[in-house]
């Protein structure tokens, strides 16, 4: 890639060149297939050649690759001005050619909507272990790498390492599907531009797109979550083929939730639940972990995306973050792996993606450790972060602290095992301009650093979801703006309201204003302070449940100041309810602390986030 800085400091949107001598293409005789996959000429030049051992699984997972490329889940309503458009368009050029009409149609969209026709070319790297292919959505909510072991190939001299952009187009894609395993195939990387460079007047394809801003930043960020990964949960292939069974047969209902609900119980088998059905899937591992835990994933119809590449599949492992946060599903053979990440949100998706940021560290390019684990890598290319640190001696800390900040920088990337050296960019990407999502992001973190942002009022409403009522004082403005957000039970704002201009004018057909993200800033991390200062909280309200048989036991437990209330019953039915009153505020805390311990004993599951 080859960025052009745009004169305009706010800018959006990041344009990358790309130059091809060729498109890549299946080339074909009556006995042989070549896969030539043409280089970006303007990145540093890398090269393979190959005979393909396994032709059906390069097939399916390249196949695999493009649906995520692809890809695009986010909801779009009935909007007439691009059919307005088009009958303009109609009307004008009436006595057109059909050549012209075409071709005036082609200059409309890529003036509206470049991204319409375009999708993103993968980066490709040759690596001492393989081949790797990485994509990152449209809609910014799947991210994918396809890891091919060189066991699969046939290698015809030695490759040359390096990373890349590689021509993907839909005819390729189409070309890919007509491969066939009784025909000797081949692999070809980067060798065509060497053939063709000498050709003079050789005429160059040229790619000019305008990448969202967002988009690097959250392909960067999806990758980097990656080193956050704190439960491994190990699946057979007939466990997702259920999953997936579900979700084609099911329809998605507005109503008792979107998620699977991962349950992990000590000493018992993993569960996966399928909301709002309940189809409950038993997995063969058991837990091994000290607390009971529920966690949500999200984003679950992007599993489709897998189906090709299950039957190839002879282990499936789910990388687990956290609820609602990044996850990762890799599916691996002898001589392939193939990840596929959800971000667990979309771009318009802002309360998680907030959350999200919050447990990415903010770090700058001062990092003492940076050179040197740099240098390493790009020396060795691919190694584990226990070989660098050994390697560098530097310390555990401070060497996954300099990865990650190589991850975030986009020169590095983690795929669950191994760090390995992968600019993203030919030159070094302004990390100012990714450092938050827009203006509004920004200010809202000043308020938050300031002080200036207090949270008022938390109402919980059982089954619905919590009320945040905020305050944000600005000085300068000597104005008090009062923000409010609903939280729905999976953290997702479901309504939004402020009395700043922004918002009167905009509602949150721009986004949301500085003051609801301040707000949702500073409840996330009153919300983390509780958890961590037990013995000071006042108000707060824990969600229970156990699955006995195939029935859902709920318990819901309330502190609010000297009442301690609860509620329980069957999941769905009229629930009981207790409602205790104390002498003072310690008493009542110490009570409910201790109905969690007793809760927490019985094996309940914590679901309230």
């Amino acid at each position: 890639m080859q960025e052009e800085k745009n004169n305009s400091s706010k800018s959006d949107r990041l344009q990358v060149n790309m130059s091809y001598y060729q498109t890549s293409d299946v080339v074909r005789d009556q006995q042989s297939q070549d896969l030539q996959l043409a280089c970006n000429i303007k990145r540093t030049p890398l090269s393979f050649e190959g005979k393909i051992k396994e032709t059906l699984l390069v097939r399916e997972a390249l196949s695999a690759l493009y649906q995520v490329v692809s890809s695009d889940f986010r909801y779009v309503p009935k909007d007439r001005s691009s059919y307005l458009a088009y009958q303009r368009m109609r009307s004008q050029n009436s006595n057109a050619t059909m050549w012209q009409a075409q071709q005036a149609y082609f200059d409309w969209l890529l003036r509206n909507d470049p991204l319409a026709f375009l999708i993103l070319d993968p980066i490709i790297s040759v690596h001492p272990d393989g081949l790797l292919f990485e994509v990152f959505s449209k809609d910014e909510g799947s991210y994918g790498n396809l890891l091919l072991d060189w066991s699969l190939f046939e290698s015809k001299g030695k490759p040359k390492y390096g990373t890349t952009n590689i021509d993907f187009s839909e005819n390729l894609y189409e070309a890919i599907q007509k491969m066939r395993s009784y025909n000797e195939a081949k692999i070809s990387l980067g060798a065509q531009e060497v053939k063709v460079e000498a050709k003079k007047d050789q005429t160059v394809i040229e790619k000019k797109i305008q990448v969202p801003l967002s988009w690097i930043r959250g392909f960067l960020q999806v990758q980097s979550a990656a080193t956050l990964v704190k439960e491994k949960v190990t699946m057979d292939a007939i466990d997702l083929y259920n999953v997936l069974r579900q979700l084609r047969f099911n329809k998605d209902q507005k109503k008792g939730g979107r998620a699977i609900r991962i349950e992990l119980v000590p000493g018992e088998n993993i569960r996966l639940v399928m909301e709002p059905w309940q189809k409950v899937i038993h997995l063969r591992q058991t837990y091994e972990g000290k607390v009971a835990q529920v966690v949500k994933l999200w984003g679950r119809r992007r599993l489709k995306m897998l189906q090709r590449i299950l039957p190839l599949a002879s282990s499936i492992h789910l990388h687990l973050i956290g609820s609602g946060l990044p996850c990762f599903m890799e599916l691996q053979s002898e001589s392939m792996r193939f990840t596929l990440g959800l971000s667990g949100f979309t771009a318009s998706d802002w309360t998680k993606s907030v959350h999200f940021d919050a447990l990415l560290p903010r770090q700058n390019q001062d990092v003492k450790s940076l050179k040197k684990v740099t240098d390493f890598l790009q020396k060795n290319i691919v190694a584990s972060a226990a070989d660098i640190a050994k390697k560098t001696k530097l310390s555990q800390k401070d060497t996954l602290k300099a990865l990650q900040v190589l991850c975030q920088q986009g020169k590095a990337m983690y795929d669950l095992y191994k760090y390995r050296l992968r600019p993203l960019t030919e030159e070094d990407l302004e990390l100012s301009q990714l450092e938050y999502r827009n203006d509004n992001e920004k200010v809202a973190h000043d308020f938050v650093k300031q002080q200036l942002v207090t949270i008022e009022k938390e109402n919980h409403i059982f089954g619905k979801g919590v009320e945040v009522v905020g305050m944000v004082k600005v000085a300068h403005e000597k104005r008090e703006y009062r923000p409010v957000l609903f939280l729905d039970v999976s953290g997702r704002a479901v309504k939004a309201e402020c009395t700043c201009s922004f918002y009167r004018k905009n509602k949150l057909k721009k986004g949301p204003c500085s003051h609801l993200v301040a707000t949702y800033m500073q409840y996330l991390i009153e919300e983390d302070n509780r958890q961590k200062n037990q013995d000071k909280i006042t108000v707060e309200t824990r969600v229970f449940s156990k699955r006995i048989n195939d029935q859902q036991q709920v318990f819901q437990l309330s502190l609010d100041r000297k009442h301690v209330r609860k509620r329980w019953g069957l999941d769905g039915g009229k629930l009981r309810l207790q409602n205790q009153v104390f002498n003072s505020v310690e008493e009542a805390r110490e009570v409910y602390r201790q109905q969690i311990k007793i809760l927490e004993s019985k094996n309940y599951l914590d679901t309230t986030r």
